[in-house]
């Protein structure tokens, strides 16, 4: 359903990524410190990850191919953003809930070549290998990465403010 209403109008789509951003800044802010929630959030970000790309599509894929193309997407470009937005809040939250976003972008781009390679060798499931995909996945990771960073940055200036706020009422 939601898929064929950003089809039907691809120029909401980079308006539905930054509302995926705004929900994970806002999610981290609330849930600053506690990493249990956070991974949590990690953990639950995921399930639309391994539903889309790995539950099997209903028809079987004959041989053992990935679709080799890089290309950077255009704003109506809707599958190649979707794998954008797929990626964003997973990195995010755990990158905020380790506090190592480079490593979380790291984990989030390998396990998208790792879904890839799934993709290409069990024909079983039905899906297509695409290079593009890793490559969307990937910028959604540093996304991530970066928004979790940010928000960390927010965190620790309203916590820094607010101690020297406290010092100087005393």
């Amino acid at each position: 359903m939601i898929t064929n209403f950003l089809l039907d109008h691809s120029a909401l789509v980079p308006v539905a990524i930054l509302l995926v951003a705004l929900v994970c800044a806002v999610l981290g802010l609330l849930f600053a410190g506690r990493r249990r929630i956070l991974w949590a959030l990690a953990g639950v970000s995921l399930v639309p990850v391994f539903a889309l790309t790995l539950v099997p599509a209903g028809r079987t894929i004959d041989e053992v191919m990935c679709t080799v193309q890089f290309s950077l997407p255009t704003l109506g470009a809707v599958e190649l953003l979707a794998n954008v937005a797929l990626f964003l809040p997973p990195v995010c939250f755990a990158a905020l809930a380790s506090r190592r976003p480079l490593t979380m972008f790291a984990a989030g781009s390998a396990l998208s070549a790792l879904i890839e390679a799934l993709q290409a060798f069990v024909p079983a499931i039905g899906r297509a290998c695409d290079t593009n995909d890793w490559l969307m996945n990937t910028i959604g990771a540093v996304l991530g990465a970066l928004l979790a960073t940010g928000t960390a940055w927010l965190v620790n200036r309203r916590a820094q403010s607010g101690s020297s706020t406290g010092a100087m009422s005393s």
